[in-house]
């Protein structure tokens, strides 16, 4: 146990942190030990002190929670006695610096962060808490930094007469993102993320980020769930989607075009009010990227998915995750 002596007293952050309080329920729900066994050689017993693997992705887990950049995480772990216990630091010991954190993404990287996700998500499948019976599915835009004026200036620099998909490779800070549309006047630049959500537990089931221009028809592949039923808006009543519903045995519960022969309003109504709950949920999301380049926005989106199924799970009043290994 953490001590340090004041006069005759012993303050430990054990005491100063409440019996009840959300990060102790955190702690006990995610094993955060087991996860990290696998990874413990990203950081090295030898040569300089490093915080360990565990270490990092508690603090990663608080940091998306609590939605913080990298200074203001450092100064939370600092100031912060919950988040100090959480993430089994000493009373009195200072946090590691901003660069730190930057630093622990890099090592840890996109695809281990996606296993850590299917180990816990595998978990939950077991425990009959994601069974693939009704889902929801849905995609967001996720808006890249709004340097649009910017890389407008350079392409005119460079002699490129129009900034759009075509050139934003070229001209763009963030050569990966693109424009995307939602409707007919919603447009963005940056990326796109796709999400299916059990509708039985409100858990996310699957996620992946696309650059902006994919369509949500397209991007569904990435998220299709194994069967069940599937319920989405007009924009995956489309070939790509029926094509991969029937290749994974599911049932088609997407809303249809006006313009469609299989156009069915009363249907339609009844599996809009279905999924008007989830909407809402990820209506209120973040939308704003906080990195350059694909695979980096994937790895927000995975750790995002994470953070949402463990505030759901404390919400639904789960102990503890039992886990599976991918």
């Amino acid at each position: 146990m953490k001590k340090r002596e004041q006069g005759n007293l012993f303050l430990t952050l054990d005491a100063l942190v409440p019996l009840d309080h959300s990060y102790r329920k955190l702690d006990q729900l995610l094993p955060f030990d087991k996860l990290s066994l696998a990874y413990r050689g990203l950081y090295s017993p030898k040569g300089r002190k490093e915080k360990g693997f565990e270490f990092g992705l508690r603090a990663l887990t608080i940091q998306f929670m609590e939605d913080l950049s990298d200074r203001e995480m450092e100064r939370y772990l600092q100031e912060n006695l919950a988040c100090k216990w959480f993430c089994d630091m000493n009373l009195g010991e200072a946090a590691p610096d901003h660069s730190y954190f930057g630093e622990f993404r890099k090592r840890l990287g996109t695809g281990r962060l996606m296993d850590i996700f299917s180990q816990v998500r595998n978990g939950l499948q077991g425990m009959g808490l994601i069974r693939e019976i009704f889902t929801f599915v849905d995609a967001s835009q996720l808006i890249s930094k709004l340097t649009t004026w910017d890389d407008r200036d350079r392409a005119i620099k460079q002699g490129v007469e129009q900034f759009n998909n075509e050139t934003a490779g070229k001209v763009a800070a963030d050569k990966q993102a693109r424009f995307g549309c939602k409707g007919k006047n919603k447009y963005w630049f940056g990326y796109k993320e796709h999400v299916s959500v059990d509708m039985q537990s409100g858990l996310i089931n699957k996620v992946a980020a696309t650059s902006a221009e994919v369509t949500d028809a397209h991007g569904f592949q990435h998220v299709c769930p194994n069967g069940g039923a599937v319920y989405a808006d007009k924009g995956y009543g489309l070939n790509p989607v029926k094509i991969t519903l029937k290749r994974k045995g599911c049932h088609d519960g997407t809303i249809k075009k006006n313009n469609m022969k299989e156009k069915n309003r009363d249907k339609d109504r009844w599996l809009s009010a279905i999924r008007a709950p989830y909407e809402r949920v990820f209506a209120h999301r973040n939308k704003k990227v906080r990195y350059r380049g694909l695979v980096k926005v994937q790895f927000q989106v995975g750790i995002r998915a994470l953070v949402f199924n463990l505030k759901r799970l404390m919400t639904l009043g789960v102990d503890r995750i039992t886990l599976c290994h991918t």
